[in-house]
């Protein structure tokens, strides 16, 4: 068998990594390898498994602070079983040498007694995640869009029991049906009873004889789904639509998962968002600039229009309120911001060349004021 890799080189983080940090890779490297990005390649399947895995133990704070400390082994079931072995078997007189089970101490303790193991009780099916890539202009004013993603769905056939009829299961001779089995430890302070679930039924307390020939005896089947989803407007990027009900079917009449759209939005040949505002820059000629004029400017409706004054300096920004993105769910609107650049005429000929040379001389010092304080500053 080979070694498993240390979580932290899996999912590419520094073991000072924050809680979000580590998030933030699961997230990316999930996306990357999932089989619904990657169909029918085995590699990236068995990746997107090892990536879960190590997930599974570093977003748990417990998992996490015992791989820390003792790596692989920590996170084995049968962690600690006989670790002391007979060289405290001393303290064991304590108790009398009974073993004792912490279920037991701990409901006496806080009340309500032990919790009794419920392992065909309804369960909730794990939420999914896809993604849709929309237009600028889709995001900014919604739309109806058709995703295809798979999930589990409870087969058909055999109603999720696994089986091929009523009668191809049968109760877990290891467990007894209970779905559990019982271990002792031996620690300092005596041999402790632990349960855990039973290997040989994976905590069913039945096992398949017969298995179904739809589904291979696992009770559910991975089944590709199209769906039409409501967008909307003025959604942004890496943000997500939630469709209550459409992740994995639940287990034993337990209710389905959730299904996550996250959008992702193609960036525009000219609008820039930030927030629910639309930036942009835009050239005017060196005439415009100086004399003032009547713009036609790009908006998400088409083309609008505005006035810059004379004198209009290059980096000027003007705003059309209310043209931006739309508040999600709310309300109103975001802006438009145009940032005005005055481009400078390149290749004149002689005469162009002569009329701006007279139209220089003509001007003076006293429109050029920012010229004429920089070099006073230089004098002094």
């Amino acid at each position: 068998m080979a070694e498993k890799r240390d979580y932290y080189e899996v999912l590419g983080v520094d073991r000072s990594a924050s809680d979000a940090d580590i998030k933030k890779a699961y997230r990316n490297l999930a996306k990357k390898y999932h089989p619904d990005a990657n169909p029918g390649d085995s590699t990236a399947e068995a990746k997107f498994k090892e990536i879960n895995e190590a997930y599974s133990v570093l977003s748990d704070s417990e998992t996490k602070a015992r791989y820390d400390q003792y790596g692989h082994a920590g996170t084995d079931p049968n962690f600690g079983a006989g670790g002391f072995g007979g060289g405290f078997g001393g303290f064991g007189g304590g108790f009398g040498g009974d073993a004792f089970d912490l279920g037991d101490l701990f409901g006496d303790l806080f009340g309500g007694g032990r919790r009794s193991s419920r392992p065909n009780a309804p369960q909730k099916g794990a939420d999914i995640e896809t993604y849709i890539t929309l237009t600028f202009e889709e995001a900014a004013f919604g739309c109806t869009k058709e995703i295809e993603f798979t999930r589990v769905e409870t087969c058909a056939s055999c109603k999720g029991s696994g089986a091929n009829g009523a009668n191809g299961v049968e109760t877990c001779k290891t467990c007894n049906g209970t779905g559990t089995v019982r271990t002792i430890q031996r620690t300092p302070f005596g041999s402790m009873q632990s349960q855990r679930p039973c290997s040989a039924c994976k905590g069913t307390g039945k096992i398949v004889k017969d298995p179904c020939t739809e589904c291979k005896g696992s009770g559910v089947n991975r089944i590709k789904k199209k769906l039409s989803v409501n967008i909307p407007a003025g959604i942004d990027d890496e943000q997500r639509v939630i469709l209550r009900g459409q992740g994995n079917h639940g287990s034993n009449g337990g209710p389905a998962g959730d299904l996550y759209v996250e959008v992702r939005v193609k960036p525009h040949k000219l609008f820039v968002r930030e927030g629910n505002d639309i930036h942009y820059e835009m050239p005017i000629s060196y005439a415009e600039a100086v004399l003032g004029a009547k713009l036609t400017v790009p908006t998400l409706e088409g083309e609008s229009e505005f006035s810059i004054p004379e004198g209009t300096q290059s980096g000027s920004v003007f705003s059309l309120r209310g043209k931006g993105i739309p508040q999600v769910h709310g309300k109103g609107r975001g802006d438009i911001y145009v940032t005005v650049t005055v481009e400078v005429p390149k290749s004149l000929n002689s005469k162009q060349k002569e009329l701006l040379k007279q139209f220089d001389e003509a001007m003076g010092n006293k429109n050029t004021p920012k010229k004429q304080s920089f070099f006073s500053k230089f004098k002094k």
